[in-house]
């Protein structure tokens, strides 16, 4: 038996593909309305392996007043320079313009212009600027990695962890939380105003600053740009002279990205200057934010110069990062962690362990683990091929440059003289394929005690530093709270409340419990330390909202309906002092007496005022 489809049947079936036609198109058109934009930015020739170009003979930053050949064919009389080189083997990369005053100027006011606009655009624009640019991280993160190596002299696996990985999870947590963490929250209003509602706005502070290090050239640029960004201010970026060419070409992309997007690129901006003309940026009254990530001297004159506007400064400075190693640790399956949290970047990490606080029954035992790990470490430079054209697999790059290096073989030999034992290391060394680099022996030393200099200063360098303990965590911990710093810290054990615990009595921003620095992977924690680290801080919610001006807004819950009374009691002009006092005092008893005897007084006395 066949049945044929009735006329409100077929009617039905076609209003449906038409109302699921419209709905795809309406989708599509959304999303592409979302989704990231493609853009071109390439990696530059400096970046690839074997790049030929000038060897510098001991090279500095003012390398081009030694030798003119230097300077830009164009270059223009009167302007200083930044020569930028690869520290791994003196490899001259570019030579780039220092601004003065007036540039630097000049720069704050095209922010500040562009900022207007760009503060109106949506947390959908925004978004999709995000996604252009996670988009383009990912598509290019061998170029990245390339240029971040050749500027700081670090490893590519390095690179990969703290300019790429990082950069993507932090650009993965805007996307997907930054505007719930933005939008006008709501907060709890008390019983007098219960007729009321009440939230929190949160509004682009309008010019913000960051003052960045050299050690992440890439992430230290992009982390600062994407929470500015997305909070809705204009962005003026200082970056350390020492990365000036990374830190041109990285900006240049994000500019690119903003320009494909459909946005004035000049919301982002690039300051490259000398320290004699940057109070031009820190003391401008047109920047209300400035992030400073940096060493604690040069943070209090970051600090010193924002007071005479009052800007608000997020401060992080130096750290001498702490691993308690309780009696329980498990050293064979934390060996790992611990060769990362030293020699990461060649311990030019702000993060970095700088103190091992090892309990005696273990300690022999670490240090005999350890030292046959680090005595295998391998140096070299990761775009430089042999004399034989194979590239070696390396452990470790060099140190950002030939001062550090020294500066870092004094505190040695500084610990030395101290007492201190120099196991494996120490030196200042040369590279067979690279002999023009900043190269730094891997270094353990051990018996350092609280009093020597290598336990309060921070070495930035790869230098595992030992410290024994005899007694519980108790001592552990007075150890590591000993330090003028207190960025973060690590424990490892086996006994969670013991571990626990030292959390809690630990001075620091950060403690990771058996592992080593993962709360930077995780971008929805606040990023920052305490006593001479620095305060405030960046990532997280926090991070976001404090590049924002916190609006209170209070309206009433049912508009022009029910609104706030003015008894007469207390109504201008005053009829009586005693019952008007009678009402207040009253007033209060009624709402927050203790005790309902009170409160029925309270009542009472409201109703014969």
């Amino acid at each position: 038996m066949s049945m044929s489809a009735s006329p409100s049947m077929l009617l039905t079936a076609l209003l449906g593909f038409i109302i699921s036609g419209i709905l795809i198109v309406v989708r599509r058109h959304d999303w592409n309305r979302k989704k990231s934009v493609k853009f071109e930015w390439a990696a530059p020739e400096q970046s690839f392996l074997n790049y030929e170009g000038t060897t510098i003979l001991n090279p500095t930053l003012k390398s081009h007043l030694e030798d003119p050949a230097l300077l830009p064919a164009e270059h223009e009389p009167g302007v200083e320079y930044i020569t930028c080189f690869d520290p791994s083997t003196s490899l001259h990369i570019s030579t780039l313009p220092s601004l003065n005053q007036l540039q630097i100027a000049e720069r704050i006011s095209l922010a500040r212009e562009s900022q207007r606009t760009w503060s109106q655009s949506t947390f959908d624009q925004r978004r999709r600027v995000m996604r252009s640019l996670l988009a383009w991280v990912l598509e290019n993160s061998e170029g990245i990695a390339r240029v971040a190596c050749r500027d700081t002299g670090k490893t590519m696996i390095d690179a990969a962890f703290g300019e790429i990985l990082t950069t993507c999870a932090k650009l993965e947590w805007v996307i997907k939380y930054g505007e719930k963490e933005l939008r006008p929250s709501r907060r709890r209003v008390p019983l007098l105003l219960m007729h009321k509602k009440a939230h929190v706005y949160y509004e682009p502070k309008g010019v913000v600053a960051a003052v960045v290090s050299w050690n992440y050239p890439i992430h230290n640029a992009l982390g600062p740009i994407i929470a500015a960004l997305f909070a809705g201010n204009a962005i003026l970026l200082k970056a350390s002279e020492q990365v000036a060419w990374s830190s041109t070409w990285v900006i240049g992309a994000v500019r690119q990205c903003l320009q494909a997007c459909g946005h004035d690129p000049d919301v982002v901006q690039l300051v490259l200057a000398y320290p004699e003309t940057v109070e031009t940026l820190t003391r401008s009254p047109v920047v209300r934010h400035i992030t400073f990530i940096g060493s604690e001297e040069v943070g209090r004159k970051v600090l010193i110069a924002a007071a005479d506007n009052l800007t608000p400064v997020t401060l992080e400075l130096g750290g001498k990062d702490a691993a308690i190693l309780l009696p329980s640790a498990d050293l064979k399956a934390f060996s790992s962690h611990w060769m990362r949290g030293v020699f990461q970047s060649m311990g030019q990490n702000c993060i970095g362990i700088e103190r091992f606080i090892v309990h005696s029954s273990i300690y022999d035992q670490f240090l005999s683990l350890m030292l046959d790990r680090v005595r295998k470490l391998r140096m070299g430079s990761v775009l430089n091929s042999t004399p034989e054209g194979w590239v070696s697999t390396i452990d470790v790059g060099s140190l950002i440059s030939h001062a550090h290096a020294e500066r870092i073989a004094r505190i040695v030999a500084r610990a030395r003289e101290e007492g201190a034992e120099v196991l494996t290391g120490g030196n200042v060394v040369s590279h067979p394929y690279a002999p023009g680099g900043a190269w730094f022996e891997p270094t353990v030393i051990a018996n350092v005690t609280e009093e020597m200099d290598i336990a309060r200063l921070e070495v930035f360098g790869p230098v595992m530093v030992v410290m024994r303990y005899e007694g519980g965590w108790e001592e552990a911990v007075r150890l590591a709270n000993g330090c003028t710093y207190g960025l973060g810290a690590s424990v490892f054990g086996n006994d969670r409340r013991e571990c626990e615990r030292v959390v809690r009595a630990l001075r620091c921003g950060m403690v990771a419990v058996n592992d080593f620095g993962v709360f930077y992977l995780n971008q929805d924690l606040p990023f920052g330390g305490v006593k001479s680290s620095g305060f405030g801080r960046f990532s997280g919610p926090e991070g976001l909202q404090s590049l924002c001006d916190p609006k209170s807004v209070i309206q009433d819950r049912y508009f022009s309906w029910i609104r706030t009374p003015i008894p007469r009691a207390v109504d201008y002009p005053i009829r009586s002092l005693v019952s008007s006092w009678e009402f207040v005092a009253g007033l209060g008893e009624a709402v927050w007496g203790e005790g309902w005897a009170e409160r029925v007084g309270g009542v009472w006395r409201l109703v014969k005022a």
